[in-house]
């Protein structure tokens, strides 16, 4: 079962890594039962990740969330995968609205991974456990309700090298979101610092630039279409922050259609008519998530050297959206 922790770091003297600091406050929690929890992303300092040897200092703010799935709990289940590109060192996969990427508390079926296994056991092939089982082969995250296009590994050199690339911010990222109203400047740059929401830690927020906290999130953005009471926007990152477009687009004003979470269900930067009351109802009836896609992605190929781009159509509901608002 899934737990969270949060500790608060005093005035320390000697200088401790987090993996230790961690374990001598939660009964139970070995050193390596924690080095785990950080390898896969559970550990957070200031609302962001860490390394097993982070030196904590005064006033860190940690979060832990200990839930190691065994590995009977994480099957391989044939689920229909949409392959974009595929050889004997890398996948490139159009993942579906709906779909979780890795088995985590709650969600041990019906994930990306799931399918992976069950796919390269097919194949008799191989995927990277570099981060462990639970995340074969992934290389980074799309939210769940995200659509569009992930990079997947099938062995750990592959996976290092690809995650340099993500390291360093030289991975084209490219995504189409719809968002509530008409955003003033129709091309700009969205800068500042993110990280861990005080107030609901399950959330990312902008924080201040003088407290030293949070990291620099940046965003370009450009609008594509302008509807009566929603725009279709192309954005890149500079940036890989959690939830960065979906924080970085409600903090401007204009949430991403549908987002539960930030704002999106409800009507932003818009003029509301009987008539636009009604559209809003069916239009959000359309759309259970975040209008949000993960449309292209570009890198280069971690053995062959070669530049590789894919790009991704819009999925039926996003594209049904505005078909409508048309």
């Amino acid at each position: 079962m899934e737990k969270n922790y949060f500790l608060t770091v005093p005035n320390v003297v000697v200088k401790q890594r987090i993996d230790k600091y961690i374990a001598q406050f939660i009964e139970n929690a070995s050193r390596t039962r924690v080095q785990k929890a950080i390898d896969l992303g559970s550990v957070t300092v200031n609302g962001e990740l860490v390394k097993s040897n982070y030196i904590v200092k005064p006033d860190d703010e940690i979060e832990i969330e200990l839930d190691t799935p065994d590995k009977k709990d994480v099957l391989a289940e044939n689920i229909p995968l949409e392959i974009v590109f595929e050889d004997k060192y890398l996948m490139v996969i159009n993942k579906p609205p709906g779909m979780v990427v890795h088995p985590a508390y709650k969600n041990y079926s019906g994930t990306l991974v799931n399918a992976l296994m069950y796919y390269s056991a097919q194949k008799n092939d191989i995927l990277s456990d570099l981060r462990g089982f639970e995340r074969a082969g992934i290389v980074h995250r799309l939210d769940k309700d995200t659509s569009g296009l992930i990079v997947i590994a099938k062995d750990e050199v592959t996976h290092r090298k690809l995650s340099e690339q993500f390291f360093h911010h030289t991975i084209e990222r490219e995504y189409n979101a719809i968002v509530w109203g008409r955003l003033k400047k129709k091309k700009g740059e969205i800068t500042n610092r993110l990280g861990r929401d005080k107030r609901d830690r399950k959330k990312v927020a902008v924080l201040k630039d003088d407290d030293g906290k949070g990291k620099l999130s940046i965003t370009n953005y450009e609008v594509l279409e302008e509807y009566e009471f929603l725009s279709l926007i192309k954005l890149n990152l500079k940036t890989g922050r959690t939830h960065q477009i979906r924080v970085h687009m409600s903090y401007s004003g204009h949430p991403v259609f549908g987002d539960e979470t930030y704002g999106g269900r409800e009507p932003h930067s818009v003029n509301l008519t009987s008539n636009i009351k009604s559209q809003i109802k069916n239009l959000l009836g359309i759309i259970p998530r975040q209008a949000l896609h993960a449309r292209v992605i570009g890198f280069i190929h971690p053995h062959t050297k070669e530049n590789l781009r894919f790009d991704s159509e819009l999925p039926f509901d996003m594209k049904q959206v505005l078909e409508k608002l048309k």
